[in-house]
């Protein structure tokens, strides 16, 4: 059944519902933390988590918190220099916010160490995986990383000195540098230096036999022959982290391309800091100097044991040791689209001639599906035009490859570029000037707008006149997270699913002001709206004794007015399941308020990144998969893209992993009021069942192919 825009009036109906309290919020910047508490608990967990992705998930974890402080604690910090005292969801001030941030993230940096140390460290030891410092080098190893540092690191090292006619360098963001204090050994007069860890190399630099030292150990013994004459006082390591988010003044949409490769530049050279690790064995008059010369207040000085930057563990988790890790997986092609009776590759267009697709990835091949829809979208003759959005994709795309080989081949080929991706600004605009010099038609998007929804359309010419053949997904055309995050995605040649699609690309790539569909709710304009209303419909049905409830799995949610309407509904008695990965501004459990909302979180090796919408709708379930978090950006500031489903067969398949979720069996974190607690151990000691896990052994058992 589709979404309606409609708005339904509940004025009358919630007259007798008791006020909604100010305090209702939980905070979204304390929320994202406890969210990465979640990733820092998988790794701490022996019983469920191997080893070698145990320190995955702690490097997850490091490199989490550094996007946290680059984007969301220097916006903070962004406005309170503006002065703009606006106080949070959550009533909190800023300054008040930023403290409460600045502590917790302590402790849990100081957890996260811990575990490090006392756990993740030792037991890569006991499996003969070792992170040893230059003291613990056997006379042979020294030997090696003495010529390694003299013919591959020496020649790149830069010491940069201050002293009045040398001003304080500029320290890159989340680069690992050297303080270094050396002394005049005839005049006694002491100076600073930095010098920066070349990236040249791994951040844990190999011995062999699995035996690895950080590379700034390596430099740090051979500090004398940079500073040939001086003696080194002492040294230690620290590392900035400064602001990174983009802004973008969007005056004129001819000129955004231009105005976004000035600000990656500016990215690089004037960002201010909002957070200073050192070692915590530093000397306080480097400290002293460092802070001083960054303008880092002491509240934003996080002292840590070394290494610093523990997303080196990067490298480690990947190295090959198959019983340190989860077992192995292979996606397998979609049942509906596989083509048992021979070894060739399923004709896509066929198969969805007769029927829609729905995918859920990793489990299902990407490759297989949506890649293998749009590559061969670009060899059909019968194919005219190719119409696409980009918002994230690999470095070496067969995605972006196919859409230049169609466009090579004589086809109409439309790519929708976001080029405002977070992060992956610079690499959207390499991949727009490649797709624009090999002849496709390159739009960056509505003014003002971010255009998030993934969205695939051919045009093919047939028989029976011109069909059209869409995907429509919650996650982006990157064959390299495809298979490591969960999303969804809808294959579908439904004349009403892609006219609306038509429509969409219209609007997004000309002066279409269409934006009223039939299958689709479409943000800015009916995200927010068609939810609320189908939030509003369960009140109804409930009251009037029909089924009635709500489920729904984002990766966020934040927006208060569709919160408010949660409320709402738990207030009038109809029950809702919240699915939330990362941050969750709605506080469960709250008597008189929301005593009818159970809140699930669910991590594992698979990001879970798909947002689904299920409404019970007086017993003929109304189901939406799509791109739009509850968060202000995606339900104001983007475009996204929520389709209803029809196929009695994808509902049910939705239905069930509702179901799986919310099980007391399944393995999972419960929020209450504001406060998560695990639930991944049963009561026998005994680990609870891992949903992704459980998916993975259900492969290939799946039946189900519907008309």
């Amino acid at each position: 059944m589709a979404f309606t825009e409609g708005q339904v009036d509940l004025d009358d109906l919630i007259a007798d519902l008791p006020e909604l309290p100010a305090d209702r919020y939980n905070d979204r910047e304390l929320s994202w933390l406890a969210f990465n508490e979640r990733v820092l608990d998988l790794a701490r967990d022996a019983k469920r988590v191997p080893l070698l992705e145990r320190a995955r998930f702690l490097a997850i974890f490091c490199s989490n918190l550094d996007e946290f402080f680059m984007v969301r604690v220097a916006g903070l910090k962004r406005r309170m220099a503006a002065g703009v005292a606006v106080p949070s969801n959550s009533g909190m001030m800023p300054r008040e916010l930023l403290d409460a941030i600045l502590t917790r993230s302590r402790e849990l940096v100081d957890e996260a160490t811990r575990v490090f140390a006392e756990e993740i460290r030792p037991e890569l030891a006991s499996n003969g995986i070792a992170l040893v410092a230059w003291n613990e080098l056997t006379d042979d190893e020294r030997a090696r990383m003495t010529e390694l540092f003299e013919n591959r690191i020496f020649p790149v090292l830069t010491p940069l000195a201050v002293d009045p006619s040398h001003p304080f360098p500029y320290i890159s963001g989340l680069s690992v540098n050297l303080a270094v204090l050396v002394m005049n050994p005839s005049t006694g007069a002491r100076q600073f230096a930095r010098v920066k860890v070349p990236t040249i190399l791994s951040r844990f630099v190999a011995l062999g036999n699995d035996r690895f030292i950080p590379l700034e150990e390596v430099i740090a013994p051979h500090l004398g022959l940079l500073f040939s004459g001086m003696q080194v006082v002492a040294h230690s390591t620290f590392r900035v982290t400064r602001n990174e988010d983009v802004e973008v003044e969007e005056d004129d949409a001819e000129n955004l391309l231009f105005a976004l490769e000035k600000e990656l530049l500016r990215r690089t050279t004037g960002r201010p800091p909002v957070r200073l690790e050192v070692e915590s064995d530093i000397d306080e008059s480097m400290l002293e100097l460092l802070a001083s010369e960054l303008d880092i207040d002491q509240g934003e000085v996080f002292k840590l044991p070394r290494p610093l930057d523990l997303r080196g563990l990067f490298s480690l988790a990947d190295l090959d040791r198959d019983s340190l890790k989860y077992p192995s997986f292979l996606p397998k092609t979609h049942p509906e689209l596989a083509k048992v009776e021979t070894a060739q590759p399923a004709d896509m267009f066929a198969a969805l001639k007769s029927r829609d697709v729905l995918l859920q990835h990793p489990y299902d091949s990407f490759a297989t599906s949506v890649q293998r829809f749009i590559e061969q979208a670009a060899a059909d003759p019968a194919v005219l035009a190719i119409k696409q959005t980009l918002y994230r994709t690999s470095g070496d795309s067969p995605i972006i490859d196919a859409l230049i080989e169609a466009s090579r081949a004589g086809k109409q080929v439309l790519a929708l570029v976001e080029i405002k991706a977070r992060f992956d600004e610079q690499a959207n605009i390499a991949w727009a000037r490649k797709l624009e010099k090999a002849g496709c038609h390159v739009v960056y998007g509505v003014l003002g707008l971010k255009t998030h929804c993934k969205l695939s359309m051919v045009v093919r010419e047939e028989p029976a006149g011109l069909r059209r053949y869409c995907h429509i997904g919650t996650g982006n055309y990157n064959p390299k997270t495809a298979r490591m995050y969960e999303d969804m995605g809808l294959l579908t040649s439904n004349a009403v699913i892609t006219e609306d699609v038509a429509k969409l690309f219209n609007h997004l790539s000309g002066m279409s002001q269409e934006t009223g569909y039939r299958r689709l709710l479409v943000a800015p304009h009916s995200v927010r709206r068609g939810l609320i209303s189908a939030i509003n419909r369960e009140i109804i049905n409930h009251r009037e004794g029909l089924p009635a409830g709500i489920r729904i799995k984002v990766n966020s949610i934040v927006d208060e007015a569709t919160t408010d309407a949660l409320y709402r509904a738990s207030q009038a008695g109809v029950p809702v399941d919240l699915w939330v990965r990362g941050i969750c501004s709605v506080r469960p459990g709250v008597p008189g308020l929301s005593e009818n909302i159970r809140v699930r979180s669910i991590l594992g090796r698979f990001l879970e990144h798909s947002r689904l919408y299920w409404f019970a709708n007086g017993g003929h379930a109304q189901v939406g998969i799509g791109s739009a978090d509850l968060m202000h950006r995606n339900l104001d500031r983007r475009v996204e893209v929520i389709v209803g489903l029809a196929n009695p067969n994808h509902i049910a398949q939705i239905e069930h992993l509702f179901d799986l979720a919310f099980a007391d069996t399944t393995a999972s974190w419960w929020l209450d009021g504001e406060e998560w607690s695990q639930h991944t151990i049963g009561a026998d000691g005994e680990p609870l069942t891992d949903l992704q896990e459980h998916l993975i052994s259900q492969m290939g058992q799946r039946r189900g192919l519907d008309r």
